[in-house]
This record gives structure tokens, C-alpha cells and sequence, in this order.
């Protein structure tokens, strides 16, 4: 064996064991963040930001969301770049946090980018909605103008507190749309997915930050969130009875992510396993501005409560 082929022997053995035993970060082709996983027709579809910012820069560049799918858990492909703050004719600035949900056969991603000064606002933070009738696009502006403009919410000052939605549809058809930094809102959509039905709620859930995330697992919904960590954010989660709460703080899930002072979940639950999606910077030339999104396992204690959930780098398994 004659050393060039050795070294290029070497490099693939190398690359093999990263490929197998260290999963995370899930995505390497592209710094993204914010995951928003859904699952459809047996398939696994993630909804991401993307991190576009250089590595010496101070601040946030998110052009656009990208989408992936998987049906192992595992392997992820590639489907695109089917929206951005373009996509909508009001808008203006970064692409931060958004998510997707189902309904009729449709498919609705909401997101969080600024308005431009115009007669609809006076801009900062906003929240829109696209429709398609794929999970990966195209994506239209589905009502032609925000669904929150930064007017309608006043018990914050700072302009860029309508961000992150989250949307949950409940088993009785009702769904709600749930946001905020510095202070968490809600509200009733109606059944078509692009009005709100009622008035605007305020949380001020312990901790909170931004990031919401909501699914009902048995009997009891829960509310996951970006919070107040010593030195970053963590995750922290509530429960209750009703999407609506009461919510009882049931403390932290997840401690600070390395090499990044953002982190944001998502949660989905996949042939009969649970997984809990974040992301981190711990990408070769990763951090706040540079993220990438991982996957690990999640459990349950019987009485319903979340156990710690621990970071690795070896991710999780395929599933059949």
C-alpha cells in the first residue's frame, strides 16, 4: 500500500467514523437554526433558518428559511429555500424563527421578519403567514399584509418583541398561534388558519425569553421556551390542563448550548420515539451568528414530566 493511498485511506476512515458516531450537528452543508420539525405522510419535514452572517460578523444574516426531510431521523435531504421576508411585499429585513403546520391538506408557515414603514405599521418585528400546498413549497403570501404588525402588541417598548410564532392545532379543531420576546402572547386562529379569532392574550411565563414551542402529549399540553440562563439560554417548560393555561413552571430541560447564546427547540414525536431539536455553534466555524441544528432523545417520567435532556454528539439512531 503506497502512502498516498494509505492517507486517502485514512481521510475516508476518518470521515466514516464522524459520519457514524457523531450525527450532530444533524445539518453541515448550511449554518441553520430555529428548527420547527412537522411530520407528514410518514415523513419527517424541518423547517429552518439560515445562518448567513461571516464569521466576523456582529449580528444576525437570515436571507431565508430552508426545508429538509427524513424518514430515518438520520439522513437528511436537502428540499430548498421556498420562503423569505420576499416572499411577502411588506416586508423587510432578516428571516428569524418561523413555523409550519398542516391543515386540509394546506400548509402554513408562519414567520417573524420586520415590516417596512408604511400605512400598515411603523415597522419593527412582524409576523406573516404563506400557504402552499406542499410542505416544501412554493410558498405564496397567503393575505397579502402581516397577521401581527408591532402595534398591536403595547406591553413591550422594544420593536422586536413579535417574533418566533408558534402554531398548535388542538384535537377539537382549534388552533392557536403562540409568540414573543420578552413576554409571551396568544391567540385563537380561526379555521382559516390566517385570521385571528379574539383578542390577543399576554404570559409572563418564568424566565421567558422567546422561542415558544406547544404540543399536547396525553392529557396535558405543554409549553416549551427559550429562557433566562446564567450566562445563555436554556430551555425551560410548563404544563397544564388547556392550551389556554393555566401553566405551571416545571423547570429546565436543557442547560445553555455550546458556542452559542441563543437556542431554541423543537419537538416531534416519530415512530414511536420522541425527539427534541435545538441548535448550537459548534460547527468549524460556528457560533451565535453561525448555528446548526441538532437532534437528540427525549423522555417522559410517568406522571407526564420532562426529563433533563442531554446533548450529545452522537444524535440519535435511524428508525425504520
Amino acid at each position: 500500500m503506497n502512502t498516498s493511498f494509505k492517507i486517502l485511506f485514512t481521510l475516508k476512515f476518518c470521515l466514516f467514523f464522524q459520519l457514524g458516531y457523531a450525527q450532530n450537528p444533524i445539518i453541515k452543508d448550511f449554518f441553520t437554526a430555529d428548527p420547527a420539525p412537522i411530520v407528514y405522510n410518514d415523513v419527517v419535514y424541518l423547517y429552518t433558518s439560515h445562518d448567513t452572517a461571516s464569521t466576523t460578523s456582529k449580528n444576525y444574516e437570515m436571507k431565508d428559511w430552508l426545508v429538509f426531510s427524513s424518514t430515518d431521523m438520520v439522513n437528511w435531504e436537502y428540499q430548498g429555500a421556498p420562503v423569505s421576508p420576499k416572499t411577502f411585499s411588506w416586508a423587510t429585513g432578516d428571516a428569524y424563527a418561523a413555523h409550519c403546520t398542516e391543515r386540509d391538506g394546506k400548509f402554513y408557515f408562519y414567520v417573524s421578519t420586520f415590516h417596512k414603514e408604511d400605512e400598515n405599521s411603523k415597522g419593527g418585528a412582524a409576523i406573516g403567514v404563506a400557504v402552499s400546498d406542499s410542505p416544501t413549497g412554493p410558498f405564496v403570501d397567503a393575505i397579502g399584509k402581516a397577521l401581527v404588525v408591532n402595534e398591536m402588541t403595547t406591553d413591550n417598548k422594544h420593536g422586536w418583541d413579535d417574533i418566533d410564532p408558534a402554531v398548535f392545532i388542538d384535537d377539537d379543531g382549534q388552533a392557536y398561534i403562540y409568540w414573543g420576546n420578552g413576554s409571551l402572547k396568544w391567540a385563537k386562529l380561526k379555521d382559516n388558519m390566517i385570521e385571528m379569532d379574539g383578542p390577543i392574550n399576554y404570559l409572563n411565563p418564568e424566565n421567558f425569553i422567546e422561542g415558544p414551542w406547544v404540543y399536547k402529549r396525553k392529557d396535558l399540553y405543554y409549553l416549551l421556551y427559550a429562557s433566562k440562563g446564567e450566562k445563555a439560554e436554556q430551555i425551560d417548560y410548563a404544563i397544564a390542563t388547556s392550551p389556554e393555561g393555566p401553566w405551571e413552571h416545571k423547570g429546565v430541560i436543557m442547560e445553555s448550548v455550546p458556542n452559542s447564546f441563543t437556542v431554541h427547540p423543537g419537538v416531534v414525536t416519530y415512530k414511536g420515539k420522541d425527539y427534541f431539536f435545538y441548535h448550537n455553534g459548534v460547527l468549524p466555524t460556528g457560533g451565535s451568528y453561525r448555528r446548526s441544528i441538532c437532534i437528540d432523545y427525549m423522555y417522559y417520567n410517568e406522571d407526564g414530566t420532562i426529563q433533563k435532556v442531554i446533548q450529545t454528539e452522537a444524535g440519535v439512531e435511524a428508525v425504520d
